[in-house]
């Protein structure tokens, strides 16, 4: 099973009781980084472990090889002091050490590709993770703000902020109407100031009279 499907596994129910309860997006976010955090630590020891073993696997793979040559120098050396039983029974713990020799060969092999598929989903899982990372505060900054707007929505919808503007409008209508009868009280009555500038207007269009009848009854001498 690779680690991907693993990985989903270990989430799933978590998410799954997530959206059960409608928990916020930022929350499962954050779950999900940090169980591919802990999934990513996991595989990485199971990772140093198997690399381990491989070294444990080609330790014993050698020995059986250096085994196998000192069977064979041991049967040549029984063989040449004419001991041929020695010889056969040599040759028959060469030919043991050689099997299992070339089983351990075999089983690195298997171990080799199992590594390097694990490698391959591990740089995968690191990438997506990374990306995760990359993506978690324009999530989160993108929740904020589409919670703050769903506040602002809700308050004006709920006719508060109507309610506000109507008692605005009444309140400028009550001062509309005290600026109103301030007025109506100035109507009619002057001031000193303004009856002795009328009195100024009165005197400029009686000098302006009498020129215009100077003017007039010049005008009919003349003629």
């Amino acid at each position: 099973m690779g680690i991907f499907s693993r990985f989903t596994d270990i989430i799933n129910s978590n998410i799954n009781n997530l959206l059960d309860k409608a928990e916020d997006p930022a929350k499962m976010v954050r779950l999900i980084i940090q169980e591919m955090e802990d999934t990513l630590v996991e595989v990485r020891s199971s990772s140093a472990k198997t690399l381990a073993d491989k070294k444990d696997l080609a330790r014993q793979a050698m020995r059986f090889e250096k085994d196998e040559q000192l069977w064979q120098e041991k049967a040549e050396l029984a063989l040449s002091k004419g001991r041929e039983d020695l010889a056969r029974a040599a040759l028959i713990e060469k030919k043991k050490c050689g099997e299992n020799a070339a089983s351990l060969v075999d089983e690195l092999g298997h171990v080799d590709e199992h590594i390097a598929k694990l490698q391959s989903e591990i740089s995968q899982l690191q990438e997506k993770l990374a990306d995760a990372k990359s993506r978690q505060k324009a999530i989160i900054m993108r929740e904020q703000t589409a919670t703050s707007r769903l506040k602002v929505k809700r308050k004006i919808d709920s006719g508060r902020v109507n309610d506000a503007l109507s008692r605005f409008d009444s309140y400028e209508r009550k001062i509309d109407d005290i600026e109103s009868q301030v007025e109506s009280l100035d109507l009619g009555s002057k001031s000193l100031a303004d009856e002795i500038s009328d009195l100024e207007s009165d005197e400029n269009i009686d000098d302006e009279l009498a020129q215009l009848k100077a003017k007039i009854k010049s005008e009919k001498k003349a003629k």
